[in-house]
């Protein structure tokens, strides 16, 4: 006979096992069944999946089954799989979506308190999307809630960077991101065959990044980046009207070419009203073992931007950093584990941090925007 004393126990820690892809506890996902327990303390424990080919089933099954064996009455545990029915997937979709109806960008909703960063270049090649993982990464293990939607349809590279090689699920017209590093990440890569090109023009590029922010779930995010193409064209043009109140990232290297066309980057946004939290130098001077430095590309880029913004925007545009040139911030990216993870101490590692904790003390603005409280009756 099963005792109900000990599945109630094993109820409690099932509440600390955390979906891997929705990141809330498979309690308050409803995805856990019956529970029984025998004489001998044999525990069998029936889990619903979301859909039948879960990609995480191995993981939910291993984690679940620690979880009850910690329970006191417990010897053993087995986990007896199933999948959610289309109404139980339903009232699902309806919880994560806090009961809205409808596709629905949150992160252009007045009342949303993330803070969307577009991480921009004028030119290609001066390392942005190694900057956007490198970024997110470093503010995830500070405890944030981080989001990256890789924008460069054409040019994708942060599945890669990331080291992600699992698909997407999907839960009906819902997209669950694969999750990295602790970081959500969607991006065109994930939905192609090998190394295949993506020829696609304005309009569709436009609707690529419109369903990144409405299907996907990422949930409750406090920092999203977006990784653009290089230059002003269409896309960085839709993030603008998609998501008016995220800020721009200005990358550029040191050298005069690369940060002239920067420049540009950046002064786009007295045309689409964004704001420009700060410029990154990459590839910058690096010190030699003896202790002089190598400036392979020059020196003083990021500042000239940074200063010619602050002018053209007339309001001040602070050069956040200088990524310095370092063959780590190269393997890490090769190897698909961001340096700030695989070698924090390194120079490029160490920049890249200061940088993201610069990022993550600025506080997620609230003025002019709809709080969830109402007055005492």
């Amino acid at each position: 006979m099963s005792d109900p004393t000990v599945a109630e126990r094993i109820r409690q820690r099932l509440a600390e096992v955390i979906d891997p892809e929705l990141r809330l506890p498979i309690t308050q996902l409803g995805m856990v069944g019956d529970i029984s327990v025998d004489d001998a303390g044999a525990a069998q424990v029936g889990v619903k999946l979301t859909i039948a080919a879960c990609p995480m089933r191995s993981r939910i099954v291993e984690d679940v089954t620690a979880a009850a064996v910690r329970a006191e009455g417990v010897s053993t545990a087995s986990v007896e799989l199933g999948v959610m029915t289309p109404e139980e997937r339903a009232e699902l979709k309806d919880h994560l979506r806090g009961g809205e109806t409808g596709k629905i960008n949150r992160f252009a909703q007045p009342e949303s308190l993330t803070r969307v960063y577009a991480v921009a270049s004028g030119k290609g090649g001066v390392g942005k999307s190694s900057v956007t993982v490198n970024l997110a990464c470093s503010l995830a293990a500070q405890g944030l809630k981080v989001g990256i939607i890789d924008a460069d349809i054409h040019g994708f590279s942060v599945p890669d960077l990331m080291g992600i090689t699992d698909k997407p699920t999907r839960l009906d017209e819902m997209i669950l991101p694969p999750v990295a590093y602790g970081v959500k990440t969607i991006s065109i890569g994930m939905f192609v065959d090998g190394n295949q090109a993506v020829a696609w023009r304005g309009p569709m590029l436009h609707r690529a990044v419109e369903q990144f922010l409405t299907d996907v779930h990422f949930g409750d995010l406090d920092v999203l980046l977006l990784d653009l193409p290089p230059g002003t064209g269409d896309i960085a043009i839709s993030v603008a009207q998609l998501l008016p109140g995220s800020e721009l990232l200005v990358v550029t290297t040191p050298q005069f070419a690369a940060s002239n066309v920067a420049e540009r980057a950046g002064a786009l946004s007295s045309q689409t009203k964004q704001r420009v939290a700060g410029v990154i130098e990459n590839m910058g001077p690096m010190t030699l073992p003896d202790g002089t430095s190598f400036e392979l590309f020059g020196s003083g880029g990021g500042q000239l931007v940074a200063d010619r913004l602050s002018e053209s925007l007339g309001s001040e545009v602070p050069l956040l950093g200088s990524v310095p040139l370092d063959m780590h911030l190269r393997e890490a990216g090769d190897d698909g584990e961001p340096v700030v993870l695989a070698a924090p101490e390194s120079p490029a590692g160490t920049a890249l941090r200061g940088i993201a904790a610069r990022l993550a003390v600025q506080p997620r603005g609230i003025s002019g925007r709809k709080l969830p409280f109402s007055p005492a009756s």
